[in-house]
């Protein structure tokens, strides 16, 4: 009989395989049993995780804000003691965008093609929108200001959270009618959607938090 591989041994084999330099990697656990999966989500709470049926996602950030590597083994060893068996996959390593950067007409149709990318039980997004030029910065942050648009790294852009349903971050349509404004002042750019999560069950909590580059947004 092949003896079960623990969690924290999947999560060490994974480490192991990061590339060098990793920043941060998002990791989903899909539990054995259903009669698991609220357990499991429970004792990985410090990591903040969403969770959809068998399915428990989370990041692991390698510096800064967030849970680190050390986290990660903690809690998995949690479920180990429980005797929660499961597999863990890593899902992406770094910070890839889900689908290439769109840009059409105008960014709301670009957002139109974006969520079309996207399977229809999503539930939050983080996206990113880059401009053309630096020189619309400021009137794209008043424009986009109903989405609490940030900064980050040096390219001309913002970035936001987008909630399908509850939580944190706007509506898709209040995203769209904010690409709109931008449309009507001719502010060019592209959009991206950085992560996506779907069916996130907020439990006291104002939904999923992710970490870039060792920062929670």
């Amino acid at each position: 009989m092949l003896r079960l591989v623990r969690l924290v041994e999947q999560w060490n084999a994974i480490e192991r395989g990061l590339p060098e330099g990793w920043d941060d990697a998002r990791l989903s656990l899909e539990v054995d049993e259903w009669s698991d999966a609220d357990r499991a989500a429970a004792l990985l709470a410090p990591l903040a995780p969403g969770r959809s049926g068998r399915a428990v996602r989370f990041f692991c950030a390698r510096r800064g804000a967030g849970p680190g590597p050390g986290a990660v083994r903690r809690a998995l060893e949690r479920l180990d003691r429980e005797r929660i068996g499961g597999r863990l996959d890593l899902l992406a390593a770094g910070e890839p965008a889900l689908e290439p950067r769109a840009e059409r007409a105008t960014l709301a149709a670009s957002w139109d093609a974006a969520l079309q990318t996207l399977p229809g039980d999503w539930s939050d997004l983080y996206v990113e929108v880059e401009l053309r030029s630096t020189d619309q910065l400021e009137r794209a942050a008043l424009l986009l200001a109903p989405v609490n648009p940030a900064r980050h790294g040096g390219r001309p852009g913002f970035r936001f959270r987008v909630a399908r349903l509850a939580g944190y971050g706007a509506s898709p349509a209040m995203t769209r009618r904010c690409f709109e404004r931008l449309d009507r002042e001719n502010v060019r750019g592209t959009i991206a959607i950085l992560r996506a999560l779907s069916e996130t069950r907020h439990v006291a909590t104002q939904g999923p938090v992710w970490y870039v580059g060792g920062r929670a947004v």
